[in-house]
Order: C-alpha cells, then sequence, then structure tokens
C-alpha cells in the first residue's frame, strides 16, 4: 500500500518544483465525516489555528451545520476572519496590547463578534475599560484549568489559575457588576488528555503511566466542569455555552453533560501526534515534499531542507516524519535540518537524484508558517492551490 501511495502522489507532482506543502482533499473530507461522526449530535467549533487556511476553514464549516463558530489565537487573527466573512469567534487565549488598537475597537463598533477569553481580574478590568471607550459590551469567556496536580507532577498545562468553584465566582462577581463585558462562556480545556497519545511506542511503562493519568484526569475535568458551572449558575450566570475538549478527548468530552460543544483542529489534517490513540484512526491528510539532491552511501538519500519542526517542549516527537516512500526514517544524529535532511531507505522503491521524500509534520496549522501555498489534490491531480494565511501576508504569532 506505502508503494502505491508513493507512486500515485509521484503522478500527481509530477511537475511541481519542490518544496511544497499539500491537502489531500480525500482525506481531509474523511477526517471530517470521521470527526462528525465521533462528535454525534454535539457543535463543533473550528480551531483555525489547527488549519491556518481560510479556504480549508471554509470547506470545513460548509460541510455541516454541526459545525458552529470559530476558535481563533489571538485577536488579529480574529480580525482577519471576520473580514472574512467568518462569524461567532472565540478567542482561546487571553490578549492584552492587542485589543488597544483602532482595528479592534473599529469591529467591536461595526458589531463583529468576537468573545475574548480571561482568567483573572486584570483581563475583565483592562476590557471592561476597553469597552467604556469605544461604547460597546465585550463578550468574555471564563478560561477554567482542567490541569491535574499530584506530589512533584503537574500533569496539564499552565494556562488558568481558575481550578476551584470560589475562584470562579469571585471573576464572576466582577464581571456581573461592569456595564461594558459580558461572560458567555466558559472553556474547560483537558489538554492532557485532548493532545497526548494513548501509547508510547518502546516505552511501555510510560505508557502505562500516561494511560493511567489520562483516565484520572478524563474524571477530574468533568467533574471540576460540572462543578464550576454548576456554581456559577447558582449565582445568577446563564451560560451560552461551555467549550471543551479537542481531537483527542471528543468520545469523552461529549459524554460530559455539563459541555455544550467541543472544540476539533488538527483532527482534520491529522499530524504525526495523532498516530497514537486507541479511540480513533484519522486520514494523514496534509504533508510537504522535499527533493533528494544527493547520496551519501547506499541507503542514504539527503534532501534539500525539510527542518519544519513542532512546538512546543523539544524532542523527537517534535520532528516531522519521513512518511512516502514507506519504511523511509530520519537520521538519529542530524534529524530534519533546515538546510538539509538525511533519510535511510531500503524498500523496494529505487530512489534517485530528484525523487520527492514527502514527509508529515509533528503537529497541524504550524505547517502552513513554513509555506504560502497548499496545493490541493482529489482523486488522482491537483485541483486547487490556495493560499495559507502566510501566503496572504499575515503572520499572527
Amino acid at each position: 500500500m506505502g508503494t502505491v501511495r508513493y507512486n500515485y502522489y509521484c503522478d500527481v507532482f509530477k511537475a511541481v518544483p519542490m518544496p511544497f506543502a499539500f491537502v489531500d482533499l480525500d482525506c481531509f473530507d474523511a477526517n471530517i465525516h470521521a470527526i462528525l461522526a465521533r462528535a454525534e449530535s454535539m457543535p463543533i467549533r473550528v480551531a483555525s489555528k489547527s488549519i491556518r487556511c481560510i479556504n480549508l476553514l471554509r470547506r470545513i464549516l460548509s460541510a455541516s451545520g454541526q459545525f458552529r463558530g470559530i476558535m481563533s489565537y489571538s485577536v488579529r487573527e480574529a480580525l482577519f476572519l471576520a473580514e472574512h466573512g467568518f462569524k461567532d469567534i472565540l478567542v482561546a487565549y487571553p490578549v492584552w496590547g492587542e485589543v488597544d488598537t483602532p482595528f479592534f475597537h473599529q469591529a467591536l463598533e461595526r458589531g463583529t463578534s468576537i468573545t475574548l477569553m480571561v482568567d483573572c481580574a486584570d483581563h475583565v478590568e483592562r476590557l471592561e475599560r476597553m469597552g467604556a471607550e469605544t461604547g460597546v459590551v465585550i463578550p468574555l469567556c471564563m478560561d477554567l484549568d482542567m490541569s491535574a496536580r499530584y506530589p512533584g507532577l503537574h500533569f496539564g498545562v499552565l494556562r488558568s489559575s481558575i481550578c476551584i468553584p470560589e475562584k470562579a465566582l469571585s471573576l464572576w462577581k466582577l464581571i456581573r457588576h461592569c456595564s461594558n463585558v459580558s461572560l458567555e462562556g466558559v472553556m474547560g480545556y483537558e489538554a492532557q488528555v485532548a493532545s497526548l497519545p494513548d501509547r508510547i511506542p518502546g516505552k511501555n511503562l510510560r505508557t502505562l503511566a500516561l494511560r493511567y493519568l489520562k483516565r484520572r484526569s478524563v474524571s477530574l475535568a468533568a467533574a471540576r466542569r460540572a462543578e464550576i458551572v454548576k456554581a456559577l449558575r447558582e449565582a445568577g450566570w446563564n451560560p451560552g455555552f461551555v467549550n471543551g475538549g479537542g481531537t483527542g478527548s471528543m468520545e469523552t468530552t461529549c459524554a460530559d453533560p455539563a459541555v455544550t460543544e467541543i472544540t476539533v483542529g488538527s483532527g482534520f489534517f491529522a499530524p504525526t501526534f495523532f498516530d497514537h490513540y486507541d479511540a480513533f484512526c484519522l486520514q494523514p491528510a496534509a504533508g510537504f515534499a522535499i527533493e533528494i539532491v544527493r547520496q551519501p552511501r547506499a541507503g542514504c538519500y539527503t534532501c534539500h531542507g525539510g527542518g519544519y519542526t513542532a512546538s512546543g517542549a523539544a524532542g523527537a516527537d517534535k520532528l516531522p516524519v519521513p512518511y512516502l516512500p514507506e519504511g523511509t526514517r530520519l537520521s538519529a544524529h542530524e534529524g530534519a535540518g533546515e538546510v538539509q535532511t538525511p533519510v535511510f531507505y531500503a524498500g523496494p522503491e529505487q530512489l534517485n537524484l530528484g525523487d520527492p521524500i514527502f514527509m508529515r509534520h509533528g503537529k497541524a496549522g504550524e505547517l502552513c508558517e513554513r509555506f504560502n501555498t497548499l496545493l490541493l489534490v482529489s482523486e488522482g491531480r491537483i485541483v486547487d492551490e490556495v493560499p495559507t494565511y502566510r501566503g496572504e501576508g499575515q503572520c499572527f504569532v
């Protein structure tokens, strides 16, 4: 199968200079349908950070009415998306200086729906001042901490400090007495479940520990979300939405009765981070090609470029992975480099100078920061070439 797929892509891209990035729409659409099936009837908010391409965001949203709204990662990105007609935008991370611009003020005055994330009094007080200056009410979402803490271990991400009902109620008390902000929703993102795999290849003991911690985190997150939402309701808050989860936690997050919508992003591209989950299997939909330019010795092929690493704590899991031809592997000594990437291959394909090695990125949308366009492939041919954010002259982080 790997040989067939390699030859398929070689034929599709035979006239395209390398390097280039591409999205296989047949796999992309299959992932859309798989995500809808996993969500059952739960509304899905699309994480734009994982896509970073207007054309593909529209393709997802048009696939089903179950996709409702965007989760963006900065105010400037939200304004860019609003200019392209996207509605119901939730900014996933707190902002500070980004709101102090005439563009944001003008968007609010035009009635653009952009909900901002808060988790402390300083956030609320600043946005209250901004709203008062422009004469608008700014919608807010309260970010809840879903991490688990054990002696010597913080299992999760370092985000919000709101981990108990008392802290949420304190912030709600401040918000409800403000005139120019309004609490529209809460978000409880269990990152340690959604973005950590179920298996670590070759690490059996670590896999067992990870599975145990993830199971504990599922119940902890559900209990904490329910407890905080209940406390806010009893204090007079009428929730617009309760957001949670991600690609890796859809089954457990959708089963949480406190949650009203789930966010999904990376699953549409299915980067290598999602190769080791038990509950689902997605189709590798996005990749990039680098060109073989020399052969230092038998079975070793050195390609030009390729060092497009993923963000996060540095490690081998952040490196792009040779995808096709099947059986190709990186050099443990060099990895994927900015100017050259050696790969080893001893399979049936006869590789020559000028041939492509197809790679997959560790994460999803970050690949788009390296390329101006994505080649869209379907049924054996290139059907379109569409700009990424970068190709539209945008850089938000």
